[in-house]
């Protein structure tokens, strides 16, 4: 099957709230739509690969490569206080990348060490630049596992994307947090925001104050849990309910976005 769509789709949400398994899942199902589909691990914890189908062995996260940050950036012997702003990367992608299950290119980045709110440091330079390069042709998608919480929002990494998913489980502290990303993304120009009520038992009613669509529900589902203990990839598993769920997420996704 062939699709139309194009885009760079990032994944957010507080920390513990399945936005990892959310990422991983809409990238697998999206490439078997028939879309070409580069996964970025933007996330310190690097948990997209297991949650991929792919071991962690294989992989070689780019900014843990600090010949290469500081080769492309310009910064040697320490950060100091100039770097190149817009440094080389067309070629990282077929540097780092790893093939994946479904035909997914997962592209590992790494741990940003210099952290704090807005922070500006090299890693970030190559983040932002490797957003802004990736122009996609038609049947292309990118799916970003953001950092959790508010921190990518301080970087001005959601520029650059074209769709944001918000990951929200039923508790205070994660819709509050879902209010404040989704604010920050309408800030900074993200076209398409929409939330994902993840994990969910009973109505959704709560979510009606968060400000963005509601691209669907996926439910609370034991073989979820079974199948983090286990290190097996959800959509492995026969009869998910939550894994049906994300198709059918997926399938919205792709048809809002002109696939």
């Amino acid at each position: 099957m062939w699709c139309s769509l194009r885009g760079k789709i990032a994944v957010a949400g507080k920390g513990g709230v399945g936005k990892t398994t959310v990422a991983a899942n809409l990238a697998r199902l999206m490439s078997r739509m028939g879309l070409k589909v580069i996964a970025v691990d933007a996330d310190p914890s690097l948990g997209l690969a297991a949650s991929l189908g792919i071991p962690l062995e294989a992989i070689r996260p780019v900014l843990l490569d600090k010949a290469l940050v500081a080769e492309r950036t310009g910064v040697q012997g320490g950060y100091g206080l100039f770097f190149k702003l817009n440094p080389k990367v067309d070629d990282i992608v077929e540097r780092y990348g790893v093939p994946g299950p479904d035909g997914v290119t997962l592209l590992p980045l790494g741990t940003i060490e210099q952290a704090g709110s807005g922070c500006f440091c090299p890693e970030i330079a190559m983040l932002r630049a490797l957003l802004r390069h990736l122009l996609l042709q038609r049947g292309e998608a990118v799916v970003v596992d953001l950092e959790a919480g508010l921190e990518p929002f301080g970087r001005g990494l959601a520029k650059h994307l074209d769709v944001l998913i918000v990951v929200v489980e039923p508790s205070v502290k994660s819709i509050q947090l879902a209010k404040r990303i989704v604010a920050m993304a309408h800030d900074s120009g993200v076209r398409n925001v929409y939330v994902l009520a993840n994990k969910w038992v009973g109505e959704t009613a709560e979510l009606e104050e968060v400000p963005a669509l509601l691209i669907g529900v996926v439910p609370y589902d034991e073989l979820v849990v079974k199948a983090d203990r286990e290190g097996v990839p959800l959509l492995d598993y026969e009869g998910s309910r939550a894994a049906e769920a994300l198709l059918e997420i997926s399938r919205r996704l792709v048809s809002e976005l002109g696939g």
